[in-house]
């Protein structure tokens, strides 16, 4: 399915889902996203205790915000194609930040890491069919559906990987 099969858009997610091209389809796009930071590693490496400002994340504690997302994303998606009917609770990605030991990680074991969780959302996406894709429900006290929720995966890593371009790499 592509983005322009989305029935409605998040508003809240829209930013996000804007960052997706309208003619890829989510599975594609999720696959090849899974190499999203093959090429700037090395850049990660370099710039890896760096922060732009003071209490701003390093580029290890984006990288594992991008992972501790696309994980809790995938859920909502999971909740959401089996018709939960609770509504799902937000996250406070500040906390999670924190709290997450990234910064005593390797960037390696890092992208280690957000491989194997891009390959097992991969593997998720592609167990739906078209209807599971466009239930809805309700997450952080928005209507949403798991096709949405797909590509909010990929806009959150795009956009969490343009911050790190603009801010964080610099020459």
């Amino acid at each position: 399915m592509r983005k322009s099969d989305l029935k409605f858009m998040p508003e809240y997610f829209e930013r996000y889902i804007n960052l997706v091209e309208d003619h890829v389809s989510l599975v594609e796009e999720l696959k090849q996203s899974e190499t999203i930071f093959e090429n700037i590693s090395e850049k990660l490496i370099d710039f890896q205790d760096y922060r732009y400002d003071t209490g701003k994340w390093t580029p290890k504690e984006v990288l594992q915000h991008i992972i501790d997302a696309e994980r809790i994303f995938a859920y909502r998606a999971l909740c959401v194609s089996r018709l939960e009917p609770q509504a799902l609770l937000g996250f406070d990605e500040n906390a999670y930040a924190n709290n997450s030991n990234a910064n005593n990680r390797s960037i390696e074991n890092l992208l280690k890491e957000f491989k194997l969780v891009r390959q097992s959302t991969i593997i998720l996406f592609e167990s739906f069919n078209d209807d599971m894709l466009h239930l809805s429900g309700i997450s952080s006290h928005i209507k949403i559906s798991s096709l949405a929720i797909g590509f909010t995966i990929i806009g959150h890593a795009k956009h969490h990987l343009n911050i790190l371009e603009e801010r964080y790499f610099i020459s």
